[in-house]
């Protein structure tokens, strides 16, 4: 013999089921562009008052997103700076981790 309630139960699980799924569905997780590059300090990029260099793309990126104000950086030159922020780990703590030449193995084992 079957319950009555069994039905209605199944129905309003099910019916939540798909009520969270489109809620975490809807909740969409930001896109994030991370701009590494050699030599480009603070005020470099006009959408932080440059005018010497037009940026429009990255005015653009600035303008329907957050800028950052505030910066660090683990290393002033290339290599070290990379590599920490590949591994999350300083690089002045690893052996051969300085500039390297441009036909230098990799430093970072897969």
């Amino acid at each position: 013999m079957k319950s009555p309630l069994v039905r209605p139960t199944v129905l309003a699980v099910l019916a939540m089921a798909v009520f969270f799924g489109l809620a975490v569905h809807a909740a969409e997780k930001p896109n994030i562009v991370l701009i590494y590059a050699d030599d480009l300090g603070f005020g470099d990029p006009s959408c932080y008052g440059a005018s010497a260099v037009q940026t429009p793309a990255l005015d653009r990126l600035a303008k329907e997103g957050i800028r950052f104000t505030d910066g660090h950086s683990p290393s002033a030159t290339c290599t070290p700076s990379r590599y920490a922020m590949l591994t999350g780990q300083y690089a002045w703590r690893e052996k051969g981790t300085g500039i390297a030449p441009g036909d230098a193995p990799a430093i970072i084992q897969p």
